[in-house]
Formats: structure tokens, sequence, C-alpha cells
């Protein structure tokens, strides 16, 4: 039997020239068509989480995909991480940098509690920037991240910079 990063590679597909010419882009929508693999890419997550979390916050809407069921599994709770505008309020939101333009996430400030062990989870790590301002929210929050997880890092991007003085602990399970 394979690893799991095997698996996994075997069934991302890579799609050339998308969202624009020159991009290699690794979708891992292929992923859920295979319910025993998904299982596993959670399990892993939840061993590598097992007593180092309180609660785990999902970056849209990717990261909602297994972050709820890893937050399931452990038994902790799961806060959405979301687009500006899109959760009623009281909100806290974070501005960060895109290729092009800014973008902003929030998160209802109420659900992370003060020293708060807090699991960001997302599906890719590319620049980093997302999950940091991620990592942002959660300490304004009073809360404190004490892992990120991906199914990938886009290792060449160095997007783990961005993310190491919140944590060293950044799970892949999987790297290009």
């Amino acid at each position: 039997m394979s690893t799991l990063q095997g698996r996994i590679d075997q069934t991302i597909a890579n799609v050339a020239d998308f969202p624009k010419p020159g991009i290699q882009y690794k979708d891992i929508t292929p992923l859920f068509l295979d319910a025993e693999l998904s299982n596993d890419i959670v399990d892993a997550f939840v061993e590598k989480a097992k007593g180092k979390i309180d609660a785990v916050c999902g970056i849209e809407s990717r990261g909602f995909l297994y972050g709820i069921q890893i937050a399931q599994k452990l038994g902790v709770p799961f806060i959405l991480v979301r687009k500006a505008g899109k959760l009623p309020p009281p909100t806290v939101s974070q501005s960060y940098d895109l290729e092009y333009g800014q973008a902003t996430i929030e998160v209802n400030e109420t659900y992370i509690k003060n020293d708060m062990r807090i699991l960001v989870h997302d599906d890719v790590l590319a620049t980093g920037g997302t999950a940091e301002a991620c990592a942002k929210l959660v300490e304004k929050c009073g809360g404190k991240v004490t892992q990120f997880s991906f199914i990938v890092n886009l290792e060449f991007l160095n997007g783990s910079d961005k993310l190491t003085s919140f944590t060293q602990d950044i799970v892949s399970l999987t790297t290009y």
C-alpha cells in the first residue's frame, strides 16, 4: 500500500495555465471523490493535532471541508473564518495583501476565548497571506495559534516564512 502522501499526490489533478497562463494549478477537489482517502486525510490531521488545540479555525471556503471534520473528531469547536461581510456581528477583521489588491477576512470575536489554543486549517499553503491574516485574527481575540495544517504546501512560494512567528508546528500532507 502506498503512503498517504503518495495517494494524495496521485489524486490531486494538475491543471495547466489555470487561473492564468504559466500557472500549474493543484486541484484538490478529486480528493473528495475518494471517501477512504478523505477519512485518512482527516485522521492524519487529527493525529498531529491531538492534545495541542482547543478549537479549529477553518478558512473560507476550502478550509471548511476537512476543518470541521478535524474539529468533530477531536471533540473541539469549529470556528468559521469568512470573507468580510459574510458573518453577523460582532466580528473582528484583518486585511491582507493579494497579488493585486487586498482582501479582508473576519471571525466572530466571541468564539475565540483568551488563551485558547487554535489550529488554523486551510487547503493549500501558497504565499501564506491568508493563514497569516487568520493567525492575526486569532491573536486579536486573545487566542494563540499552536498549529497550522494544510493538505498541500507550495514550498517554492515560501508561505511558511510568514507563519513561523506564530508557531513552528506547520503540518502539510504533501509538498510541491
